[in-house]
């Protein structure tokens, strides 16, 4: 029987063809690819012609090179970001710094967490809801209503506040020159502070301003309805605004029409319990503006033909245009932003000059 001839191997390509680029040069210059086989001739031709002509000898060694220089390549760094290292959380450590002011960005309702020791203990208590704090807010509002029933003077309250305001802020200028005695501030006083007031004033001091400015400078009536505004409206606003903020649109970054909403109530039931109660309770004062009743200014009066008698509306109806208006002013400027002041500044004294406008044009 005759014997078959044997298949030849399949040749394997060892040199990976030319690029399209490489097809203008020289014709002497291109060497086919070499197949590879038992034949020395094969062989030398491939280690002496082939490899010496290769398309990309640089890319053969770069690749080549590639795994060890993976293995030897250094871990991933996290670059410093806002909240910390970029991982995708916030980072309180990176809070801790002395030169951190990345809360200003973020809403104060919550205030970042990591700050103030005490918040991490009680993040319920003080940090989410600050019982703290509100209590000393609504507090005042009791205290300046006792004060009013007692008959006490505004004139001889706005020095007392004046007393307090100068060593307070001068307390809080030297707790941000020496970061030691900054730390046992805050340890001491921290469950009534806000995160933000680390590296800011304290709002203890906004408040005392807004307070001695309205009482200094306003009609007793309208300057201790102010401070009652702030004081009721204001922890109404923040802390409907927390539980029921989010279901609801949003006016600003940290307002919303929930906040808005309760601290427009809010100041319609103070004024009822000002000028509805303790007003008539404790009497009227020489320097109130608003004595129960409401007039058309003498201006509207002529152009309708009225006379002086007419035009004037009292009692309830009088009491609950007042009350409606002050709702709108305490609510307004609860919202209203100027150059970033605090609202504890800026909610008495936008709301008296709301109140003592209204007063002017119609008392």
């Amino acid at each position: 029987m005759a014997q078959q001839p044997a298949i030849p191997r399949t040749p394997q390509l060892t040199e990976p063809t030319p690029a399209p680029s490489e097809f203008t040069e020289k014709q002497e210059s291109y060497f086919a690819p070499i197949a590879s086989s038992s034949s020395k001739d094969s062989t030398a031709f491939t280690n002496d012609r082939a490899r010496a002509r290769s398309r990309s000898p640089k890319s053969l060694i770069t690749n080549s090179a590639q795994p060890a220089q993976q293995s030897k390549k250094p871990p991933p760094t996290t670059s410093p970001t806002m909240n910390g290292t970029a991982n995708g959380h916030l980072s309180p450590s990176s809070a801790a710094s002395s030169a951190s002011s990345y809360w200003r960005t973020i809403s104060r309702s919550p205030s970042p967490l990591g700050l103030i020791p005490i918040h991490r203990s009680w993040r319920t208590f003080i940090h989410r809801h600050e019982i703290p704090r509100k209590a000393l807010h609504l507090s005042i509002g009791f205290f300046t209503l006792n004060l009013y029933s007692r008959g006490v003077s505004t004139q001889s309250i706005h020095p007392y506040l004046l007393g307090a305001l100068i060593p307070i802020a001068s307390t809080d200028y030297l707790r941000h020159t020496f970061p030691a005695f900054n730390r046992f501030y805050i340890r001491v006083l921290g469950a009534l502070m806000r995160e933000s007031e680390v590296e800011g004033w304290n709002g203890v001091i906004w408040y005392l301003l807004g307070a001695w400015t309205v009482l200094r400078f306003l009609p007793k009536d309208v300057g201790v309805m102010s401070v009652l505004l702030l004081s009721w409206c204001d922890t109404a606003a923040s802390t409907v605004g927390r539980l029921y903020g989010r279901y609801t649109p949003r006016i600003r970054k940290g307002k919303s029409v929930a906040g808005s909403t309760a601290a427009m109530g809010v100041g319609i039931l103070t004024a009822g319990l000002f000028w509805g109660w303790a007003v008539p309770k404790y009497g009227f004062d020489e320097g109130f503006m608003f004595d129960g009743n409401l007039r058309l200014p003498e201006v509207v009066r002529e152009v309708l033909g009225w006379k002086a008698d007419e035009g004037t509306l009292g009692g309830w109806a009088a009491l609950g245009i007042v009350g409606l208006w002050s709702g709108i002013v305490a609510s307004a400027s609860e919202v209203v932003d100027i150059f970033g002041w605090d609202d504890n500044l800026t909610i008495p004294v936008l709301s008296g000059i709301g109140l003592w406008g209204f007063f002017k044009v119609f008392c």
